[in-house]
C-alpha cells in the first residue's frame, strides 16, 4: 500500500465522519444528506397526524426496502388494507448505507427469478411512481484468475442458458472493454452480466414507500410494535404505542431487529448483525476522463466488489472468517433501542489484505483520495439466505427476514410475498429461503459460527455437494452417529450428520469438492455394487416424522393427499398439492392403528410440511393430534438381495415374502427391542426400513452388523442411495417435483387418485390441467459423458437451441454411464429422441431411454413369480 493512501485511511479513521452515501446521478438533480431530510420533513407518514387503523389485512412490519416492497406489491395487486409499521424512520437500519449492488446472477435456480423481478421492478420504478431511484446499469463482471474460477464459471454458465437472464462468458479483451482500469496479468476470464449495476437504497425505499401509499397502503412511522398478541380466530393484535391494530396477518421484515420481534410471539429468529466495510474515493482523474459508466467488478480471489461512484470508486471487501466481526452482543442483550442510522467503528487492519489485492488489480487505486471508509450492520442467517414465508407454529404469521443482499432482494422478494399471500402458495418453490429450514437445533454458537463461515466464504469457490463444517455437530446425532463418524464422510441436513459415503482401507478419504468426480466416485460404486448384490445398512434418521391421529385424521389427510389413505398395516406414497395443482410435498403415509397415521417426509421439508399440514388442521378445524417425533426416532435402511436372511435371523417374526409384503408395516421385536418395520427401500432393492427409539439404535444396528457379516453385510451411504434411485427411475422431491411442477407432467399418474370421493386441495386445478393437455413432461436421458456428470439445473440443448433442464443425475453403475432425469417439450419426451446436457461448457449427447434402467425388486419379483406360475 502506498505511504499516501495509508495516511489518508488513517486519518479518515480519525475524524469519523457520519456517511451519507451519494448516487451516480445526472448533475442537474441534488441529492444527498441535506435533501434526505427535507424530504423526511415533509413526508406526512413521518408523524402520526392522520387516522389511525384499528385493523388491517396485513401488517408489514419494517420500513426498509424489503418492507416497503412488500407493502407496495400487496398494495398494487389489490389489497385494501395494507399498513406499515416503521419503528424510527424509512430506511433506518441496513438499508440507508447498503452500497446497493444490483445482479441477475445466483448460483440458485429461483432466486435467479427473485433478482430478475427486482431489476425489471427498478427499471420501471421511478416512471411510475415519480420518485428517482438512481438506477444504473452498466453491466458486471465476475473475474476469474485461477482455472478452479474458469470451471465455475462454465458450471454456472450450464445453469444460466434456460433462463431468462443474458450472461456470457468472455475472454479478458471483453473484460478489458468492460473495465479498462484493470491491471489484466491476472486475468483468465470473466463472467458477464448485461443489466446489472447499482441503485440508490435511500432513493429506492422512499420509491418503493411512495408506490405503496399511491395505491392505498398506509405508512406510520416512527410507531415500534411493542407486542404481538395471536387471537383465537389466527388473527394478530399489534400493539404499538400509539394503539392496537387487528391485522389478519403480520409480516416481520425488521432486518437486524428480527430476532427483537420474534422474541414477542417466543421466536429465536436465527438472525445476526455483521459488520460490513466498504471505502469510498474522491474523484479518480482516471475514472473521470472515462466516456461511460465502468461495469461493477467482482474479484473473488481478492474477495471484494468495486464500482464507479460519481467520478470515484466504491471498494467493499468481505474479510476472511476469522478476521470479520459478529455483532453477537446483539443476539444476547438484544439491539440497542436508539440504534437506527448509525454506523460502527471502521477497522483499516481487517481489510488490509483487501485493499492491497484491489490496487493490484486497479492500480489507481493506490493514488485515490479516501473520503469514506463505512461499517454498518448487515444481517446474516446460518446459510446467508433470507427466510421469506409463513413460521411453523403460529398462524398467519411471515417473515422477510435475513438478507445480506436486500437491496437486489427487496423487489421481488415483495411481489413473490404479495403472490403467495393471495393465492394461498408460492409463485415458484423456494425451499432454500422457507424459514421453517431451521428449528430448534440451531442455537447461537452455531448461528454465530455458520454466519462467520458464510461471511468469509461469500466468494470461495462454489462446487457441486458443497459442505461446510462450521457449527457441526449440532445436537441432531442418530443413536449411530458415534458409530459412523470416523468412517465415513459426513453430509448436514437439516442439522443431522449423515453419511454420504464410507471410507476403506486405501481410499482417499475426506471432502474433496471438485467439478468433475472426486474421491467418492470409486466408493460409491462400491457401495452400489454391495447393495445390488448383497446388503447393505444406511442412517435415514433425518427424515422428518409425524403422528397424526383422532376423530378427523383419516378426513384431514384425504384432504390434503392426492393418493387414497392406506389400509392398517399398509403404506403407500402420496402428494400434497398446491390450489394450483403443483407439487408441494411427497410422504410416505402409512396408518400403523385405526386412525393414527405416521408421515414420513425428507429431512429438508420437515417444518415446510408440517406447517402447511397444520395450517389445513387449523383452517379446517378438524379434530386431529399432530406430533413432531423427527427428533425421537431413528431409522434404519437395510436393503439388498441378503436383507431378509439377516434380518429373519433376529427376529421372530416371518419376514418372507407372503407373510411380510411390500408396503406393509409391522410392529416387531428385532434384537430384543420393539420397533416398527415398513417394507420399502428408496434404492429400489428388497428392503426394510426400522423406525427404533434413538435409544435403542446402536444396539439394533451393532445386531444387524453382527447377524450379516457371513452375508457381505456393509454401510452404504446417500450416494449410492441417489444412483440407485435413479437407476429405478424414483423421482425426488425437490427435483423433479416441487412447487414448479404438476405431478401429470412430472409422471406421478399412479400416485393420483382423481376418481377419489374426497375433495383434496389441487383436484379442481389437476382436471383442468389434464383436460388441456400438457406441454412437457419429465424424461429420462442416458448421458454420453466422460469424468463429469450431470447432478441437476443443467441446460438440455437441440439444433442450438434451449428446449429444457435436467432436474437430478448421478452415474449409473450398472449401465457405466450418466443417467438424468430432465424436463421437454412432449413432442421431444418419447424414447429414442436425441439431445444435448451441457456440463462445463461443453455439450454431450443424450438421448431419452425408456425407464427404469433397473427394475425395481418388487418388479422383478412379480415378473419372476408371473413366469413361474405359466411355467
Amino acid at each position: 500500500m502506498s505511504a499516501r493512501m495509508l495516511k489518508l485511511l488513517t486519518v479518515h479513521l480519525r475524524s469519523r465522519r457520519p456517511f451519507c452515501p451519494l448516487p451516480l446521478l445526472q448533475p442537474s438533480r441534488t441529492f444527498g444528506c441535506t435533501a434526505r431530510k427535507r424530504d423526511e420533513q415533509s413526508d406526512p407518514s413521518s408523524a402520526l397526524g392522520k387516522r389511525w387503523k384499528e385493523t388491517a389485512e396485513t401488517v408489514v412490519i419494517g420500513g426498509g426496502c424489503v418492507g416497503t416492497s412488500v407493502a407496495y406489491h400487496l398494495a398494487k395487486s389489490g389489497m385494501k388494507d395494507v399498513v406499515l409499521l416503521e419503528k424510527s424512520e424509512l430506511t433506518a437500519g441496513s438499508t440507508w448505507h447498503a452500497a446497493g449492488l444490483t445482479t441477475y446472477y445466483h448460483p440458485g435456480i429461483n432466486l435467479k427469478k427473485v433478482h430478475y423481478d427486482s431489476i425489471k421492478l427498478y427499471e420501471r420504478l421511478e416512471a411510475e411512481t415519480g420518485q428517482a431511484v438512481g438506477f444504473h446499469q452498466p453491466g458486471s463482471v465476475r473475474i476469474a484468475s485461477t482455472a478452479a474460477r474458469v470451471d465455475e464459471m462454465r458450471y454456472q454458465m450450464t445453469r444460466t442458458h434456460w433462463h431468462v437472464t443474458e450472461q456470457y462468458m468472455i475472454g479478458p479483451e471483453k473484460v478489458q472493454e468492460l473495465f479498462p482500469l484493470l491491471n489484466m496479468d491476472k486475468v483468465l476470464a470473466g463472467l458477464y452480466t448485461p443489466g446489472d449495476g447499482h441503485i440508490d437504497p435511500y432513493s429506492l425505499t422512499m420509491a418503493l414507500a411512495a408506490g405503496a401509499r399511491m395505491y392505498g397502503a398506509q405508512i406510520y412511522n416512527p410507531a415500534p410494535v411493542t407486542g404481538l398478541v395471536p387471537t383465537a380466530d389466527g388473527k394478530w393484535d399489534v400493539q404499538t404505542p400509539h394503539g392496537t391494530i387487528r391485522a389478519n396477518r403480520v409480516v416481520n421484515a425488521t432486518g437486524f431487529w428480527a430476532r427483537e420481534v420474534g422474541k414477542l410471539i417466543g421466536f429465536e429468529h436465527p438472525t445476526i448483525p455483521v459488520h460490513h466495510q466498504y471505502v469510498v474515493t474522491a474523484t479518480v482523474p482516471e475514472v473521470k476522463a472515462l466516456k461511460k459508466e465502468l461495469a461493477v467488478i467482482r474479484d473473488l480471489e481478492g474477495s471484494y466488489y468495486l464500482r464507479q461512484e460519481r467520478d470515484g470508486l466504491l471498494f467493499g471487501p468481505y474479510e476472511k472468517m476469522e478476521k470479520m466481526v459478529l455483532q453477537d452482543s446483539w443476539v444476547r442483550d438484544g439491539v440497542p433501542p436508539g440504534f437506527g442510522k448509525e454506523l460502527f467503528e471502521s477497522d483499516l487492519d481487517r481489510i488490509m489484505e483487501h485493499v492491497e489485492m484491489a490496487m493490484e488489480m486497479v492500480p489507481v487505486l493506490k493514488k485515490a483520495d479516501i473520503i469514506n471508509i463505512v461499517s454498518g450492520p448487515i444481517t446474516y442467517t446460518p446459510d446467508l439466505l433470507p427466510m421469506l414465508g409463513p413460521h411453523q407454529g403460529v398462524r398467519n404469521y411471515w417473515t422477510a427476514i435475513g438478507f445480506g443482499y436486500g437491496v437486489i432482494h427487496a423487489g421481488g422478494v415483495g411481489k413473490f410475498l404479495s403472490d403467495w399471500i393471495r393465492n394461498g402458495e408460492p409463485p415458484y418453490d423456494l425451499i432454500e429461503c422457507d424459514p421453517n429450514r431451521y428449528g430448534s437445533w440451531v442455537d447461537v454458537p452455531f448461528l454465530c459460527a455458520k454466519a462467520r463461515e458464510s461471511y468469509g466464504f461469500n466468494n470461495v469457490v462454489g462446487y457441486p455437494k458443497e459442505e461446510r463444517f462450521a457449527g457441526r455437530p449440532t445436537y441432531r446425532r442418530s443413536g449411530v452417529y458415534d458409530l459412523l463418524k470416523d468412517k465415513s464422510s459426513m453430509g448436514f441436513h437439516a442439522g443431522w450428520e449423515q453419511p454420504h459415503w464410507f471410507y476403506k482401507p486405501g481410499d482417499d478419504t475426506g471432502y474433496k469438492p471438485s467439478f468433475r468426480r472426486t474421491n467418492w466416485f470409486e466408493p460409491v460404486g462400491r457401495e452400489c455394487k454391495l447393495v445390488m448384490e448383497k446388503v447393505g445398512v444406511i442412517d435415514l434418521s433425518p427424515f422428518g416424522k409425524f403422528i397424526v391421529k383422532g376423530k378427523d385424521s383419516h378426513k384431514l389427510l384425504d384432504r390434503l393427499f392426492a393418493n387414497t389413505m392406506p389400509k392398517v398395516g399398509q403404506t403407500n406414497i402420496s402428494h400434497m398439492l398446491t390450489p394450483a395443482g403443483r407439487v408441494y410435498a411427497e410422504v410416505t403415509v402409512t396408518q400403523v392403528a385405526p386412525g393414527e397415521f405416521l408421515l414420513i417426509t425428507g429431512s429438508g421439508s420437515e417444518l415446510h410440511d408440517l406447517r402447511w399440514i397444520e395450517t389445513e388442521a387449523a383452517v379446517g378445524s378438524y379434530d386431529v393430534d399432530i406430533t413432531n417425533v423427527t427428533e425421537a426416532i431413528g431409522v434404519l435402511g437395510v436393503a439388498g438381495p441378503n436383507s431378509r436372511k439377516v434380518l429373519q435371523k433376529l427376529t421372530q417374526e416371518d419376514m418372507s415374502h407372503s407373510a411380510f409384503k411390500f408396503l406393509q408395516c409391522k410392529s416387531i421385536q428385532l434384537a430384543g427391542v420393539v420397533l416398527r418395520a415398513i417394507r420399502i427401500s428408496y434404492t429400489g432393492e428388497l428392503g426394510w426400513e426400522l423406525y427404533i427409539d434413538q435409544r435403542d439404535m446402536a444396539a439394533v444396528y451393532q445386531a444387524i452388523m453382527d447377524a450379516g457379516r457371513e452375508d457381505g453385510i456393509d454401510n452404504f451411504g446417500t450416494y449410492a442411495m441417489a444412483s440407485l434411485r435413479l437407476e429405478k427411475g424414483f423421482r425426488g422431491w425437490g427435483a423433479e417435483m416441487n412447487c414448479d411442477t404438476n405431478p401429470l407432467e412430472a409422471g406421478l399418474d399412479y400416485f393420483i387418485k382423481l376418481n377419489k370421493a374426497a375433495d383434496f386441495i389441487g383436484k379442481a386445478a389437476l382436471q383442468e390441467i389434464k383436460a388441456k393437455g400438457l406441454k412437457r413432461k419429465l424424461s429420462y436421458l442416458a448421458v454420453e459423458t466422460q469424468d463429469v456428470d450431470p447432478e441437476g439445473n443443467e441446460t438440455v440443448w437441440l439444433d442450438g437451441k434451449v428446449v429444457g433442464n435436467t432436474t437430478s443425475g448421478a452415474y449409473s453403475y450398472s449401465a457405466h454411464h450418466s443417467l438424468a432425469f430432465a424436463y421437454l417439450p412432449v413432442e421431444l419426451s418419447s424414447v429414442g429422441h436425441k439431445v444435448e446436457v451441457e456440463l462445463l461448457g461443453r455439450k454431450y449427447p443424450a438421448a431419452v431411454i425408456q425407464e427404469p434402467l433397473v427394475l425395481t425388486e418388487p418388479t422383478r419379483t412379480r415378473l419372476h413369480n408371473k413366469a413361474t406360475s405359466k411355467a
